[in-house]
């Protein structure tokens, strides 16, 4: 059995910025584009979460939009 109380959220934390974030607002669009169920979308952009504050934590700077979602700028919504 596994806990669930990380994996919430992680799900919260990716859904949540969908509407002030339009980097990942891009990437979530990308990924359904692509097919990809709203779930493994989701699940995605929270993995991509991890990694941003992963970063920001190891270089002890804070969170950019841009430099954070660089690789979507240029994806038309």
């Amino acid at each position: 059995m596994r806990n669930k109380r990380p994996a919430d959220a992680l799900l919260q934390l990716a859904f949540c910025p969908l509407n002030t974030s339009p980097g990942a607002r891009r990437y979530y669009d990308e990924l359904r584009s692509r097919d990809k169920t709203h779930r493994t979308a989701i699940l995605r952009v929270a993995n991509r979460w991890v990694g941003i504050l992963h970063i920001c934590l190891e270089r002890a700077c804070l969170y950019d939009e841009e430099s954070a979602w660089i690789r979507y700028q240029n994806i038309a919504a």
